[in-house]
């Protein structure tokens, strides 16, 4: 059987889903659903490639799996950057709490003692 029509299907589902990024509190669900998107496409052609399946140019299913191929890379690099972006947010608050909370933490310790030295 022919698992063209559904890699279609489940790379619209995944185009469809890419469209805009969720608001905070929603991040994780949506992750959660991409995740089950790109393992259930990733299977899809992985059955398909060990058939030897080939992509025809010529054939109309076959040019929209291309592009919708290259929309969803190009859209699923923009969400790894959002999140990138929203874990170095989070490893800089980390580190301005650590400092607000011990702020004297990368000062060299010399016991209090000084020297003076008087001729």
């Amino acid at each position: 059987m022919d698992k063209t029509p559904q890699l279609l299907q489940v790379s619209a589902k995944l185009y469809q889903h890419l469209q805009q990024m969720p608001a905070d509190d929603k991040r994780d669900d949506f992750i959660v659903t991409l995740n089950t998107l790109l393992d259930e496409r990733g299977q899809l052609i992985a059955e398909l490639s060990a058939s030897g399946f080939q992509v025809d140019t010529t054939n109309k299913s076959h040019q929209m799996l291309v592009e919708l191929d290259k929309g969803i890379k190009s859209r699923l690099e923009q969400a790894m950057n959002v999140v990138k972006a929203d874990l170095r947010n989070i490893q800089k608050a980390k580190k301005n709490e650590k400092q607000y909370v011990d702020p004297y933490s990368k000062v060299a310790v010399m016991d209090g003692r000084y020297y003076d030295k008087k001729n």
